[in-house]
């Protein structure tokens, strides 16, 4: 039995089945109110999957909070706080907020160059046909799988840990309860769910962060943490050995693996697109924004807290003894939890694990069969009917849930734990990143240099990887695979072989890309029917006709690949949405000046003391707790201010069905 098991297995089967039940009746009650006072059908497979793409920035930005926050968030973080100090939490934070403030100008281009498309892949195979959508296909659908085995992985160690359930009894429960609350709502229903996640999420992680600096008396204060830190032996590589500096060599090298590993979970899970197809398009930009600035405290902060805090209690009556493998598996924050509250931290930390897991993995679940509905069963059955999409998204959901239970068995068995899973990522889907992004939002971009240069970036990342992980160890096991120096190669590689090689083609060799065929993806009806002449009624008028109509669903379902008329062209042109070029242009210097701040600036500031003062602690510490509270500001209250006339609405159909007054 673990030292940090506080609870019966009951109370694990209870929080994975019991809270999965009801936020599935929660879905439900979601999803009839809707209907009900506010004319939104889920049973639509575009508001299924992308929310009727009118989402408001409050509720998108609550439900990219949501969505980036994994297991691996919560449980990573704390993890590399435990190894390297203060240097850990703001490279996990900064090092996964970058992408996100970024993605705000990608998802303003999509939203451009392809208004009515449901996933990015689409974008992809219109502008550089099957192969290439084939090869992107392989990158998205991995990203997928290494975010919902991250998610399984990482959550069953912990439930495990704290009630001693069978972890193969998660693995299975998490995802198949998952599902199910995921097939009652859609998109804009688990946008909503999303909004309440992060509200108990935020509120929980300020209760972590009130004990360990204010309530608890094993800590209690900045200045007792400082001491206790300050006692640790000294840690290699860090300046003087210490854990309150953020000169850390480990930490640094983990950063770099951060933030290349974290591109490709960003930019090639479409999860992230879905939102921001799902987002109004003058707002597509400003959600994002607010979702990263929103996120940022979230690992800061719980790793700052419980991360900092079972390595302060290292030792002490209460506190689990914890192995190099048990960190790695994220058990520093479960641990530390439970030696400051007892079994009310269990119970915390399983509820807030829960919501973490839930959330991010419903998205992944609703990310995956847009993919599989979209990109792989559209393009063979291009007839297919709206009813038809709709089913076979819903049983994607079904399918994807039962794959990642096996797969979760699988990395259990062979021993992978979630900590490797989060440092190799970026080996293997880095390759993906600069491809993608050059073909949502540049015109000259190379389609040769961008597929071979993927493809090149893949292989040589993961030779260079494996290579690496043998001349420093010589053996290549679980544990030399997932050393810092190997995954650091590998994820350096992966990201920068497609960029040197697509870079200079697409500048010798451009294709001027004018995004005709991404802008006709799945355009409505009232289009087409706007610019073509009606025929006369007569049978071989019926059978061209018929022959007309074949032709054109085939021509949109592949994205009009031999090409649209002229008239069609000038039509589709005018359906452009458009985006005020300021709000544009402040948008995407906001996020590089913001990207600028996090990852070169304030790190650079933080080094400045060799080793940091108590007072510099208790600052820092000030400055990321109101920094959560203006979280809540964002994701918390905004959306309530921002949807006040449909919930007034809403409260007064309500109200009206009650006392029987129309």
């Amino acid at each position: 039995m673990s030292s940090a098991q506080v609870l019966t297995p009951g109370a694990g089967v209870g929080v994975v089945i019991g809270l999965g039940f009801g936020f599935s009746v929660l879905m439900v009650a979601i999803g009839y109110l809707g209907k009900r006072y506010g004319q939104i059908d889920a049973t639509k497979n575009d508001e299924f999957s992308s929310a009727s793409r009118n989402v408001q920035s409050g509720l998108i930005a609550s439900g990219i909070v949501s969505a980036w926050t994994w297991a691996a968030t919560l449980l990573q973080s704390s993890a590399v706080a435990y190894k390297f100090g203060i240097s850990g939490p703001w490279w996990y934070a900064a090092g996964a907020t970058l992408q996100v403030l970024l993605f705000a100008a990608i998802a303003a281009k999509l939203k451009i160059n392809a208004p009515h498309a449901s996933t990015y892949l689409q974008v992809i195979r219109a502008r550089w046909g099957n192969t290439a959508h084939r090869i992107f296909c392989c990158f998205a659908l991995a990203t997928n799988t290494l975010v919902s085995a991250m998610l399984i992985v990482g959550g069953s160690a912990v439930v495990n840990q704290l009630t001693g359930l069978s972890i193969y009894a998660v693995i299975w429960l998490t995802p198949l309860s998952v599902a199910i609350y995921t097939l009652t709502g859609g998109m804009r229903a688990t946008l909503i769910a999303d909004y309440l996640h992060t509200s108990v999420l935020i509120a929980l992680i300020l209760t972590f962060a009130f004990t360990v600096y204010g309530t608890s008396s094993q800590i209690g204060s900045p200045a007792k943490l400082y001491e206790l830190l300050s006692k640790i032996p000294a840690v290699e590589g860090n300046a003087g050995g210490s854990l309150l500096t953020m000169r850390s060599r480990e930490g640094l090298v983990f950063g770099v693996v951060n933030i290349i590993g974290n591109f490709g979970t960003v930019f090639l899970d479409q999860s992230y697109h879905q939102r921001g197809i799902a987002s109004a398009t003058k707002t597509a930009t400003t959600s994002f924004i607010m979702g990263g600035l929103a996120w940022t405290p979230v690992p800061l902060l719980m790793a700052s807290s419980l991360g900092l805090a079972a390595r302060a209690l290292t030792g002490q009556p209460g506190m689990a003894v914890l192995t190099a493998s048990d960190v790695s598996k994220g058990l520093a924050a479960p641990a530390a939890a439970v030696a400051l509250l007892g079994k009310g931290g269990a119970v915390a930390m399983l509820i807030l694990l829960f919501l973490a897991v839930t959330s991010a993995l419903s998205a992944q679940l609703i990310a995956v069969s847009s993919v599989i509905t979209y990109d792989i069963y559209q393009p063979v059955f291009p007839k297919a009917t709206e009813k038809n999409l709709f089913w076979v998204s819903h049983v994607s959901v079904v399918i994807w849930a039962v794959a990642v239970g096996i797969l979760g068995i699988i990395f259990h068995e062979i021993g992978i734990s979630m900590g490797w899973l989060y440092v190799f990522m970026g080996t293997l889907i880095g390759a993906g990143v600069a491809p993608v992004c050059a073909a949502l939002c540049w015109k000259k971009a190379n389609k040769a240099a961008c597929v071979y240069g993927s493809v090149a970036g893949l292989g040589l990342a993961i030779m260079s990887w494996l290579v690496t992980a043998k001349s420093l160890f010589g053996e290549l096991t679980v544990s030399s695979t997932g050393a810092d120096y190997p995954v650091l190669v590998g994820n350096l590689v992966a990201i920068m072989v497609p960029i040197l090689v697509l870079v200079p083609a697409s500048l010798l060799y451009p294709d001027n890309y004018d995004w005709t065929e991404t802008r006709a993806i799945q355009a409505p009806d009232d289009i087409d029917e706007t610019m073509t002449p009606a025929e006369p009624h007569t049978p071989e008028g019926d059978e061209k006709a018929g022959s007309d109509k074949a032709s054109h669903d085939g021509q949109m379902v592949a994205t009009l690949e031999d090409g649209l008329s002229s008239q069609r062209a000038v039509n589709l042109k005018h359906d452009v949405p458009t985006l005020d070029p300021k709000t544009e242009r402040f948008a995407t210097w906001f996020s590089i000046v913001l990207s600028f701040l996090l990852i070169l600036f304030i790190p650079a500031m933080m080094s400045i003391p060799r080793i940091w003062s108590v007072g510099g602690l208790t600052a820092w510490t000030a400055i990321i707790i109101g920094w959560m509270f203006m979280s809540a500001g964002i994701v918390v209250v905004w959306p309530v201010i921002e949807s006040r006339s449909a919930l007034i609405e809403m409260a007064q159909g309500i109200v009206g069905d009650l006392t029987g007054r129309k």
